[in-house]
């Protein structure tokens, strides 16, 4: 790694959950494969009052503990301890920032850092403008003249809506540039996403096949076998559109849906994605209930156990309107996909832990194989495999062995785990890289999630403000409301239900 990337990262919010479970084992994944930069520090930061050895203490012992790692990939925790330090501060005071800019000002000197730092604010959204203001009030968003630089990196949510979205980037860009900010969404740093662009692009077999002549319609999956656990307050005031569809889901289908940039590069990869995202074709208030389904888990039984529906959870509203399922049918209006609809689908306690792209491909044009008992294959599909299991799956028809001329499913798959030799980096491992190289190309920009709150916005009200709209019950452990397959076009369509072995596909799976 080159010189102008040693840098300290600054962590707000270093006491709490995704610190231990994600940042730090994936700091420390990127140190143990020689990917960080020569002098590099990081710097806790929390109301917590830890000294700088509590806190080596606390990280190895939590990445000890998240990072499921073997005994001898843990013998350099040690070494790596060094390189943290901790300054206890409140982030709302800005005279506290002082403390933190000596703090900064002494680390630099030490491992002679050059003025680069990264904010990674791992805390509540309600303190994400307040903590870029301070920031800027003390100077230390300030690039210097030495070509020193500062990066600021933004979880999700990006806002609640699109009103406090355009607030939040507006806070933000009103104190640094938006080539310094970072917004995180990290389905965009998993390795089969990333590699959906290879498919397309590096393969002459694809990409003429890429839209509305061959492709009859695509569905795009993330369900989660679990349910809200101990998440209630939080996940009652955002719901699945906010948490998983306005962000992730959308950003994959981008992925999917967007033209072949220039180069590959932030700039022309970005401007690509948000041409996506500003052609979807809005829903209007009276099209909601044509166009999406909501649902909430119910009390239901998973292999002899009891769950809870959503409304007994902890801290949600015993008469909650928030969905824990979401279904949309949506349009991406341009000339690549005219008229070629997109399924997407988002769910809690669903059976299986999966996410994956299904690309439906139409029909042979003619049909020679026509009789039911001579053709037992369906339309060819593509299926990428996100989580877990990663992979790529395509179905296509073949004869069957024997006599006769019948034709069956079979596939052609390639699995990850097949690679012996080969590491699959955590999202979060390559995203934090890339923002030590300043590559920007896989995190979200403001116009971008402005488009895709433009979208989801109009939805989300209709749902609030009409209580007569239905919010279908699905029993815990199934596949969502059936009332969501009424979304195909075709009365024979269906979704996928697929299990966690990618080759088992089509199987209804149950927890």
């Amino acid at each position: 790694m080159a010189q102008e990337n040693n840098c300290v990262i600054v962590i707000f919010g270093a006491s709490g959950d995704l610190t231990k479970r994600k940042l730090m084992p994936s700091v420390y994944a990127l140190y143990r494969q020689n990917l960080l930069p020569k002098n590099f520090a990081i710097l806790g930061t929390s109301r917590s009052p830890y000294t700088d050895e509590a806190f080596r203490k606390k990280i190895v012992s939590d990445i000890k503990t998240y990072a499921n790692l073997k005994r001898a990939d843990q013998k350099e925790l040690g070494a790596f301890s060094k390189h943290l330090y901790y300054q206890a501060f409140d982030a709302t005071q800005v005279q506290h920032y002082d403390d933190l800019k000596l703090k900064l000002s002494e680390i630099d000197t030490k491992l002679k850092i050059g003025g680069n730092y990264i904010y990674y604010l791992s805390t509540s959204p309600s303190l994400y403008s307040s903590i870029a203001k301070n920031l800027g009030k003390k100077g230390l968003q300030k690039e210097g003249k030495n070509s020193s630089w500062k990066r600021i990196v933004v979880e999700k949510p990006f806002g609640r809506d699109l009103k406090s979205a355009k607030a939040l980037n507006a806070d933000l860009q009103s104190i640094f540039d938006e080539d310094q900010i970072y917004r995180i969404d990290h389905y965009l740093g998993k390795e089969t996403v990333q590699d959906i662009f290879a498919l397309r692009f590096s393969n002459g077999i694809f990409e003429p096949l890429w839209n509305r002549n061959y492709v009859d319609h695509i569905e795009i999956t993330a369900a989660e076998s679990i349910g809200v656990e101990n998440r209630g307050g939080y996940y009652d005031h955002y719901g699945a559109m906010r948490d998983m569809v306005q962000n992730h889901l959308l950003q994959v289908l981008g992925t999917i849906a967007i033209e072949p940039p220039s180069f590959f590069n932030a700039t022309d990869v970005r401007n690509e994605a948000v041409k996506v995202f500003e052609s979807l074709r809005p829903i209007k208030p009276s099209e909601v209930n044509k166009y999406a389904v909501q649902g909430q888990y119910v009390a239901s039984k998973i292999k002899g156990k009891k769950v809870l529906g959503y409304r007994q959870e902890k801290d949600v509203a015993p008469d909650s309107r928030t969905a824990t399922y979401v279904a949309l049918k949506l349009y991406v209006d341009n000339w690549r996909w005219g008229d070629v609809p997109f399924y997407i689908r988002t769910g809690k306690y669903l059976p299986t832990r999966v996410t994956e792209v299904v690309v439906h491909f139409k029909k042979t044009p003619h049909h020679l194989f026509t009789k039911t008992e001579l053709c037992e294959a369906a339309p060819n599909q593509l299926i990428i495999r996100i989580q877990p299991d990663e992979g790529i799956l395509l179905k296509i028809g073949m004869k069957k062995p024997g006599a006769g001329f019948i034709i069956k499913d079979v596939g052609m798959d390639f699995l990850y785990s097949e690679l012996t030799d080969a590491y699959i980096p955590e999202a979060y491992e390559r995203l934090i890289l890339d923002c030590i190289l300043g590559d920007a190309t896989h995190y979200a920009r403001a116009d971008a999630v402005e488009a895709c709150w433009k979208f989801v916005d109009p939805i989300l009200k209709t749902w609030e403000k009409n209580s007569k709209i239905k919010m279908y019950g699905y029993p815990a452990g199934t596949w969502g409301p059936p009332e969501a397959r009424k979304l195909f076009y075709h009365p024979d369509d269906d979704w996928r239900y697929p299990c966690k072995n990618l080759v088992h596909d089509g199987e209804y799976c149950e927890l």
